[in-house]
């Protein structure tokens, strides 16, 4: 076993696991960590806990210690040079034509490096605009083109729902979405019904995709011919949440329900619960 903390660098960004070096921490800490860009502040969202090493890249950074007032002070201070950075930014993307959108300016916490966050359609050449960057800022910067999602989890919004962003709210890292999770759930299949603000299929899809997978592995498929007490029938339709099943009788063509436990309780289908 080995202790960590876990710590995050954005609002509902990604947690990532600190050795966190004799340093004892609670949740909702500050600390300064060191990571692959360097010095780092970080908001510690799981306290100091031991996990299995398998649980981990080994080895770990560590923490350099709790943060202080004067480190906060920086983090503000950042804030507002990235704002500026911004404007500044979008005017130099003005005066080179290019066909890009800066979503984010973002200054690591030792002012090293300075990342702007930006969506396009295709590659951008911003060699000449990168070259201008440097010469306003006198610092490294780096240029990190993003996709639809991540600038709708940067900017949030409101979702069909009335609720703000899952993306933005609480998601720390995307899953796959698949179209066969909207199938799945009899739900249309119309793009604007099933798409978030992103224009991509909405994450929430997969909350309630394991439990209709469950369900339909416990039901019939459309199509499928089976023996009722009242002769043979075809499955016509299912109701994956009721666990109800409809059947179209071959001999009348007369259309009856079974629930799933009438259907266990006659045998009329093998069902693996």
């Amino acid at each position: 076993m080995i202790q960590v903390i876990g710590v995050r660098f954005k609002e509902v960004g990604k947690i990532y696991y600190f050795d966190p070096n004799h340093i004892d921490v609670e949740e909702d800490d500050f600390v300064i960590v060191e990571t692959a860009r360097g010095t780092e502040f970080g908001k510690v969202v799981i306290a100091n806990r031991e996990v299995s090493e398998d649980d981990v890249v080994l080895p770990l950074k560590q923490v350099v210690r709790q943060a202080t007032q004067a480190d906060m002070d920086i983090v503000i201070e950042n804030d507002r040079l990235a704002k500026e950075a911004f404007s500044i930014c979008k005017d130099k993307i003005r005066e080179h034509k290019l066909e890009m959108n800066v979503v984010e300016v973002e200054y690591t916490f030792d002012r090293n490096k300075v990342i702007f966050y930006f969506t396009a359609e295709g590659r951008i050449d911003f060699r000449n605009l990168v070259k201008d960057l440097a010469a306003q800022f006198k610092i490294r910067i780096e240029l990190r083109q993003i996709g639809v999602r991540d600038e709708a989890k940067l900017l949030g919004g409101i979702g069909p729902c009335g609720r703000m962003l899952c993306c933005s709210t609480f998601l720390g890292d995307f899953e796959p979405v698949s179209i066969k999770m909207a199938k799945d759930q009899n739900l249309s299949l119309n793009p604007t019904k099933i798409s978030g603000l992103c224009g991509r299929l909405m994450c929430c899809l997969k909350y309630e995709n394991d439990t209709y997978e469950e369900a339909k592995r416990q039901l019939p498929d459309i199509g499928q011919k089976i023996e009722t007490s009242y002769g043979k029938g075809r499955v016509t339709g299912i109701n994956i949440l009721d666990k109800v099943v409809h059947i179209e009788i071959e001999n009348n063509g007369n259309q009856i329900e079974y629930t799933l436990d009438e259907m266990i309780e006659q045998k009329i289908i093998e069902v693996t619960l």
